[in-house]
């Protein structure tokens, strides 16, 4: 068995503990594994250990690693995530090859991604990012501006609002990591509370998985755990 199949298997026995910790079922909870920096290769040792849903950062690389990909194994389907900030001149290409974005923080980006998604594809699942610690340098919406961008957003073609992220300030304390998704899961329920009908809670990393479950994370970002160290350039 690879190592990156034997940490598939360690992450996997990590969410299913959490969960039943917490009281949930292992299959309410998605694992998204993180491939950013990390070559084709690698995204496909984790397919034959039988993971299909990959989140990327970077465009380019992104875009490289899925033609690479699709090459290897054509039949296999794949979700890409893209989950890293988003210029307003990369959104063609995002709209055209992602089946997911995570990190929609402004309505002219989810404007540009409706326009840009192509009409025989499914709409393109959307997660609003929310800054959900108030930190200056981190990208997501404020959460009193969330409500009327959700509303936005919901009405636009070719789009489909599924949930809300977020990447809290890191702590290493549960409780305060708990505290974190607590607020995020609050305005998630509210909203839906308001007739959004959205379902999906993009929270909780490597460090900090355990804390997101227990707070109900439908996905889970994982990339160190799954890869090793992180490659870059």
């Amino acid at each position: 068995m690879s190592t990156i199949a034997q940490n598939l298997q360690a992450v996997d026995a990590s969410i299913l503990a959490a969960a039943s910790a917490a009281g949930r079922a292992r299959e309410a909870i998605g694992l998204l594994a993180v491939s950013k920096t990390f070559p084709p290769e690698a995204v496909l040792e984790a397919i034959a250990a039988g993971q299909h849903a990959f989140g990327e950062n970077y465009l380019q690389e992104a875009l490289d690693k899925m033609t690479a990909v699709s090459r290897a194994v054509p039949a296999q389907e794949i979700a890409w995530h893209f989950i890293g900030p988003i210029q307003s001149n990369k959104t063609r290409p995002i709209a055209q090859h992602f089946d997911w974005v995570h990190t929609v923080e402004r309505l002219k980006i989810a404007q540009r991604l409706s326009e840009q998604r192509p009409e025989d594809k499914a709409p393109l699942n959307i997660c609003l990012q929310v800054n959900i610690s108030g930190e200056a340098s981190k990208s997501g919406a404020a959460p009193e501006e969330l409500e009327a961008l959700a509303q936005a957003v919901a009405q636009l073609p070719r789009l489909r609002l599924r949930g809300l992220m977020a990447i809290p300030e890191p702590e290493t304390e549960f409780d305060r990591q708990r505290a974190a998704f607590h607020r995020l899961r609050n305005l998630f329920e509210g909203l839906n509370a308001k007739g959004m009908e959205m379902d999906t809670l993009s929270m909780g990393m490597s460090s900090d998985l355990q804390a997101a479950i227990a707070e109900g994370a439908t996905i889970v970002r994982v990339g160190s755990a799954i890869f090793g160290s992180r490659h870059y350039e």
